[in-house]
C-alpha cells in the first residue's frame, strides 16, 4: 500500500493556461481521498499527472517513498478507473479483466485465482463469459473496477466514475465502493464534481477551483466550518444562504440588519474578536459583511417558534419543491413589493403546511450563522 505526496506541483499548458497551481497535499495510507469541484477546476488534471498520463510542469509527486516525476505510467504501481469504462468490446469480462496481468506476463494459475476473487468481491462472477455489449451500465462499471483490482495496485485512480450511471445505480454504487475500499484497504483517489458523492465517501475532500486547492477537511468540517464562501456555497445541498448585511451595537446587544429585517446575535457571538472590527456602534451600522446561514436554519414549525421566538421575520413564499422527507421552502424576505428581494431557502418537515404565495413567519437559528468578509470572501467567524 502507499502514501501520496505532492509538493508544490503546477501543470501549466502551451499559451500560459495553468491548469493546476501550487498543489500541496499528502494522502495518508489507505485513505478515501476525492479531489471536488466545478468542471474546469483541475481535479481531473491531478489525477491525470499521479497516472503519468499527463507530465508534470513544476514540483514533485511520491508515490510511497518513491519520487515518481519520470517513472513510466505502466511503472507506478497504480490503477485508473476512468469515467467512460475503456472496456475492449471484442473480448469476453474474464478477458478484459485479465488483459493487464497477460500483458504483465502473470502466471495463467494466478490470472484465473485474481479474475475469480475480483468476481466474487463485486458480485459479477456469472458474467464472465458475457461480452460488455450485453452488460448494463453499472455491470460495466464493475467490470472496469474489477479490472483495476486484479492488479492489486498501491494506489486506486477513480476518474468520474459513476456519472453515467442513473440516479438509483450511482447512489448503490457509492455504497459499494465504500464497502471496496473497507475491503481492500488501499489508498483510493477519487474525482468527481457531485458534492454528495464525496460527502458520502470520502475520508477527506479536498475541494478545488480555478486549479487552487481551497480547502482540504473530513465532510463534516467541510459542512461546519468552510473556509470561505466557495466551499460553503460548494458544499451542502440546498447551498448555503448568502446575505448582505450589515452589524449595529445596540444596549441590549449586536443586531444583523438586511434590507428592513434585523435578527440579534446571540452574546456569545456577538463577541467573537474576528466580529468585533465589523460591528458599528449604536446607531452606526459597521461595514457591509455576508452572513451565512444554511437551509436548514430556518424553520416554519411551531415548536422551533417557541425556541426561536426573538428571532422571527416575516416572508413570503415564492415556491415550494417537496423532496418527500422534507419540502424545500423558496422565501422573499423583502417587506413589499418596491424592495430589493432578499431570497432565501429553508430546508423543512415535510409535515409544513406552507404553499406558494403564502405569508408565513420563519424562526431563524442565529447560534450556527457564518459571517465572511465582503471584500476576501473568507471567513471570519462560524
Amino acid at each position: 500500500m502507499a502514501s501520496v505526496l505532492f509538493k508544490h506541483m503546477y501543470k501549466r499548458y502551451p499559451g500560459g493556461v495553468t491548469a493546476v497551481s501550487d498543489f500541496n497535499l499528502e494522502i495518508k495510507d489507505k485513505e478515501f481521498i476525492i479531489l471536488v469541484g466545478p468542471s474546469g477546476c483541475g481535479k481531473s488534471t491531478t489525477l491525470r499527472m499521479i497516472a503519468g498520463l499527463e507530465e508534470i510542469t513544476e514540483g514533485e509527486l511520491f508515490i510511497g517513498d518513491k519520487r515518481v516525476n519520470d517513472v513510466a505510467p505502466k511503472d507506478r504501481d497504480i490503477a485508473m478507473v476512468f469515467q467512460n469504462y475503456a472496456l475492449y468490446p471484442h473480448m469476453t469480462v474474464f478477458d478484459n479483466m485479465a488483459f493487464g496481468l497477460k500483458l504483465r506476463k502473470v502466471r495463467k494459475e494466478e490470472i484465473k485465482k485474481r479474475v475469480e476473487e475480483a468476481a466474487k468481491i463485486l458480485d459479477i462472477a456469472h458474467l464472465l463469459d458475457r461480452k460488455p455489449k450485453a452488460l448494463s451500465g453499472g455491470q460495466k462499471q464493475r467490470v472496469a473496477l474489477g479490472r483495476a483490482i486484479v492488479r492489486e495496485p498501491r494506489v486506486f485512480l477513480l476518474d468520474e466514475p459513476l456519472s453515467n450511471l442513473d440516479a438509483k445505480l450511482r447512489a448503490a454504487m457509492r455504497t459499494e465502493l465504500t464497502k471496496l475500499h473497507i475491503k481492500l484497504k488501499t489508498t483510493f483517489i477519487y474525482v468527481t464534481h457531485d458534492q454528495v458523492e464525496a460527502m458520502t465517501m470520502a475520508t477527506r475532500i479536498v475541494v478545488m477551483k480555478d486549479g487552487v486547492i481551497q480547502q482540504v477537511d473530513t465532510p463534516q468540517n467541510l459542512y461546519d466550518l468552510p473556509c470561505n464562501m466557495f466551499v460553503a456555497g460548494f458544499i451542502g445541498t440546498p447551498q448555503m444562504n448568502f446575505v448582505n448585511c450589515k452589524l449595529e451595537r445596540r444596549d441590549d446587544g449586536v443586531y444583523m440588519m438586511f434590507g428592513r429585517n434585523e435578527l440579534k446575535l446571540p452574546d456569545d457571538k456577538a463577541a467573537q474578536e474576528e466580529l468585533q472590527e465589523y460591528i458599528g456602534k449604536p446607531g452606526k451600522p459597521g461595514k457591509e459583511v455576508i452572513a451565512g446561514l444554511r437551509p436548514e436554519l430556518l424553520h416554519d414549525e411551531p415548536v422551533y417558534k417557541e425556541k426561536f421566538k426573538d428571532t422571527i421575520l416575516k416572508a413570503n413564499v415564492e415556491f415550494t419543491e417537496l423532496m418527500g422527507a422534507e419540502i424545500y421552502l423558496y422565501l422573499n424576505f423583502g417587506n413589499d413589493e418596491e424592495d430589493e428581494p432578499i431570497n432565501m431557502i429553508s430546508r423543512v418537515s415535510s409535515q409544513s403546511q406552507a404553499k406558494a404565495e403564502d405569508n408565513i413567519e420563519i424562526a431563524f437559528d442565529t447560534t450556527r450563522i457564518h459571517f465572511f468578509d465582503k471584500e476576501t470572501e473568507r471567513i471570519i467567524c462560524h
